[in-house]
Protein backbone atom coordinates (compact mmCIF):
# COMPACT_ATOMS: atom_id res chain seq x y z
CA UNK A 1 0.00 0.00 0.00
CA UNK A 2 1.45 3.30 -1.10
CA UNK A 3 1.50 6.08 1.47
CA UNK A 4 2.65 9.67 1.14
CA UNK A 5 2.75 11.55 4.43
CA UNK A 6 3.35 15.29 4.41
CA UNK A 7 4.58 17.29 7.38
CA UNK A 8 5.92 20.73 8.16
CA UNK A 9 2.98 22.97 7.43
CA UNK A 10 1.81 25.70 9.75
CA UNK A 11 1.36 29.41 10.27
CA UNK A 12 4.18 31.76 9.30
CA UNK A 13 4.51 35.51 8.87
CA UNK A 14 5.11 37.06 5.46
CA UNK A 15 8.79 36.84 4.57
CA UNK A 16 9.25 33.75 6.68
CA UNK A 17 10.22 30.20 5.74
CA UNK A 18 8.78 26.73 6.06
CA UNK A 19 10.11 23.31 5.14
CA UNK A 20 7.65 20.70 3.96
CA UNK A 21 8.57 17.03 3.93
CA UNK A 22 6.89 14.07 2.27
CA UNK A 23 7.75 10.55 3.39
CA UNK A 24 6.88 7.84 0.90
CA UNK A 25 6.39 4.14 1.58
CA UNK A 26 5.09 1.14 -0.29
CA UNK A 27 6.71 2.06 -3.59
CA UNK A 28 10.06 1.97 -5.37
CA UNK A 29 10.79 5.60 -4.77
CA UNK A 30 13.50 5.98 -7.39
CA UNK A 31 11.05 5.11 -10.16
CA UNK A 32 8.73 8.02 -9.36
CA UNK A 33 8.82 11.66 -10.26
CA UNK A 34 7.81 13.67 -7.21
CA UNK A 35 5.91 16.92 -7.12
CA UNK A 36 4.31 19.40 -4.78
CA UNK A 37 0.94 20.87 -5.63
CA UNK A 38 -1.16 23.36 -3.75
CA UNK A 39 -4.80 24.32 -3.61
CA UNK A 40 -6.10 27.56 -2.18
CA UNK A 41 -9.77 28.02 -1.23
CA UNK A 42 -11.91 28.49 -4.31
CA UNK A 43 -9.04 27.75 -6.68
CA UNK A 44 -7.90 24.76 -8.67
CA UNK A 45 -5.00 22.63 -7.58
CA UNK A 46 -1.78 23.85 -9.19
CA UNK A 47 1.69 22.48 -9.64
CA UNK A 48 4.25 24.21 -7.42
CA UNK A 49 7.45 22.24 -8.05
CA UNK A 50 8.54 18.92 -9.50
CA UNK A 51 11.67 16.82 -9.45
CA UNK A 52 12.65 13.94 -11.69
CA UNK A 53 13.38 10.49 -10.31
CA UNK A 54 17.14 11.04 -10.40
CA UNK A 55 16.85 14.43 -8.73
CA UNK A 56 18.90 16.07 -11.46
CA UNK A 57 16.02 17.97 -13.06
CA UNK A 58 13.53 20.29 -11.39
CA UNK A 59 10.89 22.74 -12.49
CA UNK A 60 8.88 25.38 -10.70
CA UNK A 61 5.78 27.45 -11.11
CA UNK A 62 6.64 31.01 -12.10
CA UNK A 63 5.06 32.27 -8.90
CA UNK A 64 7.54 30.41 -6.67
CA UNK A 65 10.71 30.25 -8.79
CA UNK A 66 13.63 31.74 -6.89
CA UNK A 67 11.86 31.34 -3.52
CA UNK A 68 11.12 27.60 -3.28
CA UNK A 69 13.51 24.69 -3.64
CA UNK A 70 12.49 21.06 -4.18
CA UNK A 71 14.86 18.23 -3.36
CA UNK A 72 14.73 14.51 -2.79
CA UNK A 73 16.65 11.79 -1.00
CA UNK A 74 16.17 8.45 -2.75
CA UNK A 75 17.90 6.63 0.08
CA UNK A 76 15.37 7.94 2.60
CA UNK A 77 12.30 7.98 0.32
CA UNK A 78 11.65 11.63 1.06
CA UNK A 79 11.02 14.79 -0.90
CA UNK A 80 11.35 18.23 0.62
CA UNK A 81 10.01 21.63 -0.36
CA UNK A 82 11.96 24.49 1.18
CA UNK A 83 9.81 27.61 1.03
CA UNK A 84 11.44 31.00 1.58
CA UNK A 85 10.22 34.58 1.38
CA UNK A 86 6.67 33.39 1.85
CA UNK A 87 3.80 35.59 0.76
CA UNK A 88 0.13 35.61 1.78
CA UNK A 89 -0.73 34.29 -1.66
CA UNK A 90 1.24 31.14 -0.86
CA UNK A 91 -1.48 30.21 1.62
CA UNK A 92 -2.95 26.86 0.57
CA UNK A 93 -3.09 23.17 1.31
CA UNK A 94 0.08 21.62 -0.08
CA UNK A 95 -0.02 18.10 -1.48
CA UNK A 96 2.76 15.66 -2.25
CA UNK A 97 2.40 13.68 -5.49
CA UNK A 98 4.19 10.61 -6.78
CA UNK A 99 3.92 9.71 -10.46
CA UNK A 100 5.49 6.56 -11.87
CA UNK A 101 7.90 6.98 -14.76
CA UNK A 102 6.12 4.50 -17.06
CA UNK A 103 2.84 3.30 -15.51
CA UNK A 104 0.38 6.14 -15.78
CA UNK A 105 -2.15 4.77 -13.29
CA UNK A 106 0.46 4.68 -10.53
CA UNK A 107 -0.22 8.23 -9.47
CA UNK A 108 -0.52 8.87 -5.74
CA UNK A 109 -1.36 11.78 -3.45
CA UNK A 110 -0.74 12.62 0.15
CA UNK A 111 -3.40 13.94 2.48
CA UNK A 112 -2.14 17.51 2.34
CA UNK A 113 -0.69 19.95 4.85
CA UNK A 114 -1.97 23.46 5.50
CA UNK A 115 0.35 26.42 4.98
CA UNK A 116 -0.92 29.80 6.14
CA UNK A 117 1.06 32.98 5.56
CA UNK A 118 -0.34 35.81 7.62
CA UNK A 119 0.71 38.54 9.99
Amino acid sequence: QVQLVESGGGLVQPGGSLRLSCAASGLTFSTYAMSWYRQAPGKERELVAAIRSSGRSTNYANSVRGRFIISRDNAKNTVVLQMNSLKPEDTAVYYCNAKHLWVEERNYWGQGTQVTVSS
